[in-house]
């Protein structure tokens, strides 16, 4: 499809090691492969005069039947952001890919989007989810606090310090410049994203410092800055240059390695509806995903998913009648401006306690009575803003962006506080000091099964699912 990766003076391609990897196995575009990738689909989209694309539209719900035993899709309800109209899309097949739940976290290396939309939508609609404890922390976000110039407005997203800077002979200090990974890890800094996360995380607490640095200035700077160009051009903007200075870092939430439950074709239990990238769990990252995985399974789990879907379009039927099968949402444009604005104010400041929750009680390292702790707060906040809401005239068919992400968050938050608990050892990703070790005999995926006693606004769907 076009996309550009780099080469090296022998005309291959130039694969870089990572976390976590025994061999240079990544194939790369300098530092921003994600974005090459991106660019290079979407160019071949656009250019497809078979594909559609509705720019501006908020998928609010899956729409679901149940038959017999079998739950169905039949297609997503959405809202055009910019003109407020609910747009309803009939279909045989639908496929998740929204990414993943960063932003249930205050500092996130994921796009202002990622707020687990596509796995609350499926849990509401009696998706099976799995594995959302395994939240991984990618352990090298830009540290604004440590910069020359501090930015003057608080980032959407964290900046994120690829680990490629480590797989290149990056080396982590504290503020005293102790290098500090050989003490918690043979590997040392190329230590797997976890044990990397975690060890910055206790030089942190152990001497209350925001963050640490990571060093490349001793490599040659023609290499620093053709490796790094993004990198080394972000910092700049802030007056460092990395090819002197360290580089001030700190762990955020980076990816989900949990979601919704597929097979191998991306399939899920509910019929019509498959799933691909870090929406989905498809097993493959296991409890911690290795650097540059996620990529290659997105790819192929997209790929893999194209015939079964077919299969499945050819043996369905649509019944014309199905788009008044279920009852509309409706744009909260009653209410008015003023209301509105007071509703849209009180969300933004519950997503941020939510967010300060997440971090403080399910962060890098976890306890049972924190996350026991988590799961009450999380639920009287939660009960809190809906009785906010109703109070102020919203009604429980209503739908707008910031409303609508903060159900979203909510149903995620509680899908990891609930996963996390009931996992008793640590592994991978979730690491708990009240069983600090790995269990072989709990060697087995959280799953957590539809259920239809979900009373609260974020945890059902909107309309009455219909039984055929």
């Amino acid at each position: 499809m076009g996309a550009s990766f780099d080469h090296g003076e022998d005309g291959n391609l130039h694969l870089a090691r990572e976390g976590g990897h025994s061999h240079r196995r990544i194939v790369h575009a300098a530092d921003m492969t994600g974005r090459e990738i991106g660019r290079a689909l979407l160019e071949a989209v656009v250019k497809d005069p078979n594909i559609y694309v509705f720019q501006h539209h908020f998928a609010i719900d899956l729409l679901t039947t149940q038959d017999g035993s079998d739950i169905v899709c039949h297609g997503i309800d959405t809202i055009n952001t910019e003109t407020q109209e609910v747009i309803r899309f009939i279909s045989k097949v639908t496929l998740l890919a929204s990414g993943g739940a960063g932003h249930i976290y205050p500092s996130t290396t994921n796009p202002p989007v990622a707020t687990g939309d596509g796995m609350a939508m499926a849990h509401r609609a009696q998706a099976v989810i799995s594995n959302m404890e395994f939240v991984q922390f990618h352990p090298t976000a830009l540290a604004d606090e440590g910069l020359p110039i501090r930015p003057s407005n608080a980032r959407e997203n964290a900046f994120l310090i690829t680990e490629a800077v480590r797989g290149d002979g990056g080396i982590l200090y504290n503020l005293d410049m102790e290098r500090f990974m050989p003490s918690y890890d043979e590997r040392a800094e190329l230590a797997p994203r976890d044990v990397v996360a975690r060890s910055i995380d206790d030089q942190l607490k152990k001497r209350g410092e925001e963050y640490v640095l990571l060093d490349i200035s001793h490599k040659p700077t023609e290499k620093i800055l053709s490796h790094f160009p993004n990198i080394a051009a972000e910092c700049l903007r802030y007056g460092l240059d990395i090819t002197q200075q360290p580089i001030p870092v700190v762990p955020a939430a980076h990816y989900m390695c949990g979601g919704v439950r597929a097979g191998l074709e991306g399939e899920t239990n509910v019929r019509g509806l498959y799933v691909a990238g870090e929406v989905a769990c498809t097993g493959l990252h296991g409890a911690n995903r290795l650097a540059s995985n996620s990529l290659a399974e997105a790819l192929v789990f997209a790929r893999r998913a194209v015939q079964p879907s077919i299969d499945h379009m050819n043996i369905s039927k649509i019944d014309h009648s199905a788009s008044s099968w279920w009852a509309r949402p409706v744009a909260p444009l009653l209410l008015g401006d003023t209301v509105l604005n007071k509703v849209i104010h009180r969300t933004r400041e519950v997503r941020k306690e939510l967010q300060s929750i997440m971090w403080e009680y399910v962060g890098i390292v976890r306890s049972t009575s924190r996350l026991t702790l988590a799961e009450t707060r999380i639920i009287e906040l939660e009960l809190k803003w809906e009785r906010y809401l109703f109070q102020h005239g919203w009604e429980p068919t209503m739908v707008g962006l910031e409303a609508c992400e903060m159900r979203n968050l909510f149903c995620c938050a509680k899908l990891v506080v609930s996963s996390a608990l009931s996992r008793h050892e640590s592994r991978g990703l979730h690491y708990t000091i009240d069983f600090p070790h790995v269990e072989e005999s709990k060697r087995l995926p959280t799953v957590i099964f539809p259920s239809q006693l979900n009373s609260s606004w974020s945890s059902r769907q909107l309309h009455k699912q219909q039984i055929c």
